[in-house]
């Protein structure tokens, strides 16, 4: 498994209607192109800071290719998210659930 991970940094009062917009646009329907592999995308908000981070998961290091080049056309204006600051991608060596 792979995820790319994208950091945002934000206004700290623009926390709850950054999350809100980013629900809205992923419960709009359908996939949007170059992101059909993907498998899971999370959002990580850092309440006091603004910061923020946008994982997206995929089974393979070209779905991952793809969805990143996706996802870098769509990138959000930086008054709905605050502003990008980096795109890391990685494999994910250890998923483990604590049960």
């Amino acid at each position: 498994m792979f995820v790319r991970i994208a950091r945002f940094e934000g206004d700290p009062s623009n926390v709850d209607e950054s999350i809100s917009r980013v629900r809205s646009m992923m419960d709009e329907g359908s996939t949007p192109p170059g992101l059909e592999d993907a498998l899971r995308s999370m959002m990580l908000v850092d309440r006091q800071s603004g910061a923020g981070l946008g994982l997206t998961f995929f089974d393979t290091q070209d779905a991952m290719r793809r969805g990143d080049e996706a996802l870098n056309e769509m990138t959000p204006p930086a008054d709905m998210t605050g502003r990008r600051t980096s795109v890391e991608m990685y494999e994910v060596a250890i998923d483990r659930e604590w049960q």
